[in-house]
Order: C-alpha cells, then sequence, then structure tokens
C-alpha cells in the first residue's frame, strides 16, 4: 500500500508497505483524506525529534475495516476521524479527565507498519499518510457520514488543538479580549475558538497582510501585521495571547501583550532546546504562562462536539481547506505548507 515515509534523510511516497492486523484494542481504518500539518514537517527539518523510518502524518480521518478484540465502540463501516492521544485510559491524568497528560500516552512510538522485511515507526501514534492505519481504540472517534472527508479529517489536530486551547485551557469567557499571534491552520482554529466562547475582541497578528480577509472570516475583529499595533485597539492589554508560530521572541511578545490577570498561551512548537525570556517582574499581576497540549483535548467529547457544531454552521471546517492534493503530490503540498500559501493542504488517498 501506499504511504509517505521519512527516512532520516528524504521523505519518499512509497507503494511497498504494510500494516498490521488490529490487535486486542485497536482498529484497522482506511485513511480518505488527511491534513499535512507543520509538526509532520517539523520531524522532516528535526524541530521534532523523533526516530526512523517512519511513517508520517497525524491527521485524518477514514473508514474502519477491521476492530481487535474488546472494540464495541465502533465497528466496520463506521466513519471516524482519528486524534493522535493514544492514551491509556486507566491512569490517575486519564482519570481526572486530562487525558493529554497520559504518561503511557507519550514518547513511545509504536512499529504497525513495515517495508519488506524491516519495521517502521508509526508518527504520533496516528500516521494518517497511509492508505491503512492501526490506532488505539480510543483514538478513533466515530462521525457523521455527511462530513466530507477533507473537513473531517483536519478535526483530529488543527481544530482540537486550537479551538480546544480557547475553550478548554484558556476558557476564554464572553466579553474577554484575545490576541492571535499567528493565522495558520492551528491560529484560524483559536479565532472561531474566540468567536465561539463569546470574545469581545479578536485581534490576529501575522506578517503577511494577505492573510487578512481569511483571518476576518474566522473570527478576527481586528487585523495588524506586527504587534507593536496592539496597545493601540487595547490599551491596557488583552486577557488572553496565544502564540501560534513557536518564536522565542514572539513568546516574549505574548507575555508583554498582557493585561493584569491575562495568559499567555503557548501552540507554536519551536526547537526542542530553544529557551525564551521575559521580565519576571511582568507576571507579579496575576499574569500567567501557559503550555498547552493538543488543545487540553477529550478527543472523544470533543470531536463529536465539533462535528456537530459544523453540521450546526458554528464550526468553520471546509474553509480550512485551500488545497487537496492526492498522495503522490505530497511535495507540492509540502511547498504550499513551507510557503504560507494555505490554511491547510490535505492528501487524499
Amino acid at each position: 500500500m501506499r504511504g509517505v515515509v521519512f527516512d532520516g534523510k528524504q521523505v519518499q511516497v512509497v507503494d511497498d508497505l504494510a500494516v498490521r492486523e488490529p490487535g486486542p484494542g485497536e482498529v484497522l481504518v482506511s485513511i480518505a483524506a488527511a491534513g499535512l500539518c507543520h509538526s509532520d514537517l517539523s520531524v522532516v527539518d528535526g524541530t521534532i525529534p523523533f526516530p526512523v523510518p517512519v511513517v508520517l502524518g497525524h491527521e485524518g480521518a477514514g473508514v474502519v475495516e477491521a476492530v481487535g478484540a474488546g472494540v464495541t465502540h465502533v465497528g466496520p463501516g463506521d466513519h471516524v476521524a482519528l486524534s493522535t492521544l493514544a492514551n491509556c485510559g486507566t491512569c490517575a491524568e486519564c482519570d481526572r479527565g486530562r487525558p493529554t497528560m497520559c504518561r503511557r500516552a507519550i514518547g513511545r512510538p509504536g512499529k504497525p507498519f513495515t517495508r519488506g522485511a524491516n519495521l517502521v515507526h508509526q508518527f504520533a501514534a496516528n500516521s494518517a499518510f497511509a492508505e491503512r492505519t492501526v490506532v488505539k481504540a480510543v483514538q478513533a472517534v466515530r462521525i457523521p457520514e455527511d462530513i466530507p472527508w477533507t473537513s473531517a479529517a483536519l478535526i483530529g489536530c488543527g481544530v482540537l488543538t486550537g479551538v480546544g486551547a480557547v475553550l478548554n485551557r484558556a476558557r476564554v469567557d464572553r466579553g474577554d479580549t484575545v490576541v492571535v499571534i499567528g493565522t495558520g491552520g492551528i491560529g484560524l482554529n483559536v479565532l472561531q475558538g474566540a468567536r465561539l466562547a463569546g470574545a469581545f475582541a479578536i485581534v490576529a497578528v501575522d506578517a503577511n497582510p494577505a492573510k487578512e480577509a481569511v483571518a476576518r472570516r474566522f473570527g478576527a475583529t481586528d487585523f495588524l501585521t506586527s504587534a507593536e499595533g496592539v496597545r493601540d485597539l487595547l490599551p491596557t492589554g488583552a486577557d488572553h495571547v496565544f502564540e501560534c508560530v513557536g518564536r522565542v521572541e514572539l513568546i516574549r511578545q505574548a507575555v508583554d501583550l498582557l493585561d493584569r490577570n491575562g495568559q499567555a498561551v503557548l501552540l507554536g512548537v519551536p526547537p526542542a532546546t530553544a529557551e525564551a525570556s521575559f521580565l519576571v517582574s511582568s507576571l507579579y499581576l496575576d499574569k500567567s504562562i501557559l503550555g498547552c497540549r493538543y488543545g487540553s483535548s477529550r478527543p472523544q467529547r470533543d470531536i463529536a462536539l465539533y462535528a456537530g457544531l459544523y453540521r450546526q454552521g458554528r464550526l468553520m471546517l471546509d474553509e480550512l481547506v485551500t488545497a487537496v492534493h492526492p498522495v503522490e503530490d505530497f511535495e507540492k503540498a509540502r511547498e504550499d505548507v513551507e510557503g504560507g500559501r494555505v490554511a491547510r493542504a490535505v492528501l487524499t488517498f
């Protein structure tokens, strides 16, 4: 079968990939569509260290082909969106409703794929850039069959992360003021999350002026090409600032733009060894710097919620899809993403 494999030096679309059958508590999914996220490219450029060879992709949707023993919530033929959260469901963090903090779900890549006699790693417990993949049952969330594949694919990462950061981590309230630095795929979902939460002012900041129209469409009340203008709009600062780029100087800006009791939420991914600086004294007015993993999501609940909001016309998914490519055109999709020309490029099988 076809898949996108990174061997540590180059990315190739191969056709000799195989995946094992699902074991107990696992699901075999035939992938219909998968979004190309910056995290996939961060594996390629080394920003996210990961063992190789690895099948890329972590934002996908498809049809259940088979289930292993003990799986009852989905069955063959069901449409599912996939999460990357292979949490155990039994540890203290899972029991407290914090599956993103499950220690058994982080740093333990499996090897369900083979090429010839060689095992191949799975990225983010998912590997959606393959015609078929095996995931833990908890990662497969049933969705309505009327959601287009290209839209459904995006729920499991960009939407969970961006909207979830607003609703679950920052808990933006009605009337709050929000600044979003970076309006790529994650930033756009932060914008629409702030709109859903009822924020009063939603300021989008992006160096590319061509992104203004789409930022406003997703919920921005104002658009700036530099954070220097934020204080003109919000003289006392913002209640929430979301950094969605992953640059340390922008993290510093996010902290500096906060009002009293404000929160800076870090969503961008800088290199693993990157360090950021800020004035310690600036935090004493009850300001906070919050990390956020995967939108602090509970995927079985949140994916179903976001699918429902989409069907009500309250959550934008179709509008995120700005380019669709067959998987064989991975390099073209990669160029679109690296050139900042798309909100999301989607690969189809």
